[in-house]
Formats: C-alpha cells, structure tokens, sequence
C-alpha cells in the first residue's frame, strides 16, 4: 500500500510502500477513503510541543518514533478483519468512521472506554499508523463508529475537531440561554465548536479572532457577536455584556489564554483545547477571589464520538466548511494550515 510518512522530524512528509496489512487477533482493516488535516499534524511534522520559555516537548521522548504515517480522521470501508474480531462478516464493505484515541486497551481507565486518558497512548496518526495511507489497521471493531447518512467528508472530521470540540463544550455549565460563552479562535475545531455549541443549546455566543474574515464567517454561523482580541475595547465589550461565564480555547496560546481567563465572570470556566504553545504565569489569590476553573481538556472518549454522531443525526449540528484534497496533495494541504489560510476543514479524497 502506498502512504505518506513524516520521516524526518521537520521535513515535508514522504511517500512511501508497504506491505498491505493483514489483519490478526480482534483487529480490522479499514481501506482509507477519508481522512481529515489536523493542525495537531503540524506538530507531529515538527516534533515537538512549545512549552513557552524556550522549552519544548520532545514527541520522541513521549515515544512517537519516525517514520510516522500520520493522520487520524479516518473513514473508509471495512475490507478485512481478524479471526477474532467481533464483527459480523455482513459489515464488510460498509464504511465506519474510526475513533482513533486509543489506549492500551487493558488498564481500568480504557475499560471505561476513556483511552484518550490512557497513560500508555497509541493513538492513529501518532503512536500507531494512521490514515495518510490507502489502509489503516484498527486493534478492535468497537473503535468503528456508524455514519451511514452522513457526507463521508464532513463525517471524517468528527473523529477529531468535532469530538474534540463537543468533550471541550460539555465540560462548561452555564445558565445556555443566558449567559455568555466565548469562543477563542474559529479555526477548523474552532469553527466545528460553534457548530456544535449551537447544537448543545448555548444561545450567546461571542467568538474571539484576529482574523477579520473568520470574524464575519462566526457572524454567518450565528455567533452573537464576534471580535478581534487585539482590540484596546475588546475585553471592555465583554465586560459591558457581564463577562463570559465559559471560555473555550481553541488556539492554546499565550495571549488566547490571558485574554479568556481575563475575560470571565466570577465563578466562570476556562477550558483549553489547543495546543498551539507557550506559558502563562498566574497570580494564585485572584484565582481564589474570583472563583474561577482552569482546565484542559484532550479530544474525547468513544462514547462522546457516539453521542455527537447522533446529534448530527437528528440534523442539530449544522454542517461545517470542508474542502476535499487529494491523497497526493497531503503537504500543499499541511503548508497551507500551517500558514493559516484554511476556514473549516481539510479532507484528503481518495
């Protein structure tokens, strides 16, 4: 099979052949016809996470060794499956969507079906080979998830920026029709949490960009308001309106998180899901006085993935931009996230 592999930390992904794969013990193969860009591949490319400061986290040292096939939005048809996977031979030929966040498999934590916390990951695309391939292998079919009815496409992206995007929303419990719930940054799980907060009853929605054409893209999708962070009346505006009760950050930054956790209300919710880089320093007593939550949260278990499936189902998420790219074209796609000029999200057709 053909597949592309970061081989090199920090150099263009490669084309390279392997030996199609055949399936053992539970495991299944998925024959590849999706498979969604994530700004978190930009990271695996380069090799590392910025911790700010100067200091970086090494994925080598986490135990991600090259050559990495990349890629963990994967669909595609079920072609084969091993002599104990527990799955009717009737699915073969049907396409699933691949929750990829996987862990051990046999600690207390993944037999709760919560592996994106397992201390020992094997995540597709990072530990374990992903969908940047024309095949994916799948330890187990209950990692396959049924999407019949939706556009393979816009499917393919729930498996990261929509999963991601609804475990982040469900961590903030405000008063929905009330209170203000602010959005920092509508890149593609930005954009996929707007969709998706909608979805889930947040009714103000103020979204925070330095893009001014992701700014009227938020207002398009139904945000109530939408505002450029570097703006001297940004934070006053919020302000005026009660502060934001719940702050999701999308971005991951130094200035994203001091602006969000700046911009609560007392008693409000700071979640951060990107994982873009850098340090804040916090003054322990207002965190007290202001009786404010900081809390990171890391894509989503498989029951989530299953619930989010079925709220697009009954047609409550509205469908988010996608444009398809060419199994080819995997590095023209990369370089143009990398440089920020993607709205929505990118899926590589096969």
């Amino acid at each position: 099979m053909r597949a592309y592999a970061v081989k090199m930390f920090c150099e263009p992904l490669a084309p390279i052949e392997q030996p199609d794969p055949q399936p053992a013990g539970t495991e299944v193969v998925i024959d590849v016809t999706r498979c969604g860009v994530c700004h978190s591949d930009l990271h695996i490319q380069d090799g590392y996470y910025d911790l700010g400061g100067g200091k970086r986290l090494s994925l080598a040292d986490r135990g991600v060794s090259t050559p990495v096939i990349m890629g963990h939005e994967v669909l595609g048809r079920l072609v084969a499956k091993g002599p104990d996977a527990p799955i009717a031979d009737s699915e073969i030929g049907k396409t699933f969507l691949v929750y990829p966040w996987l862990g051990c498999g046999t600690c207390e934590i993944c037999r709760r079906d919560e592996e994106n916390y397992c201390p020992k990951p094997a995540s597709l695309g990072v530990f374990r080979s992903g969908g940047y391939a024309e095949k994916c292998v799948v330890p187990h079919p209950k990692h396959l998830v049924d999407v019949t009815g939706i556009d393979p496409t816009l499917a393919a992206t729930y498996a990261c920026s929509g999963i991601t995007a609804y475990s982040a929303l469900t961590k903030i419990d405000i008063d929905k029709d009330n209170e203000t719930l602010l959005i920092m940054g509508l890149g593609g799980v930005g954009m996929s949490g707007l969709q998706i907060a909608h979805a889930l009853g947040f009714r103000n929605i103020v979204v925070a960009d330095i893009d001014a054409g992701k700014r009227e893209l938020a207002i398009a999708n139904g945000a109530r308001d939408a505002i450029d962070p570097r703006s001297a009346d940004a934070a006053a505006k919020l302000a005026e309106a009660g502060g934001a009760a719940g702050a999701v950050d999308f971005v991951g930054a130094k200035p994203t998180a001091e602006f969000a956790i700046a911009a609560l209300r007392k008693g409000g919710t700071y979640v951060v899901v990107g994982l873009f880089g850098g340090d804040i320093t916090l003054s322990i007593p207002p965190i007290v006085l202001r009786a404010i939550t900081i809390r990171g949260s890391y894509v989503g278990n498989l029951r989530e993935l299953k619930e989010l499936i079925a709220l697009v189902r009954a047609g409550k998420v509205k469908p988010m931009p996608v444009e398809t790219v060419s199994f080819n074209g995997v590095n023209d796609a990369l370089d143009r996230l990398r440089a920020g000029k993607v709205q929505g999200r990118l899926v590589i057709a096969r």
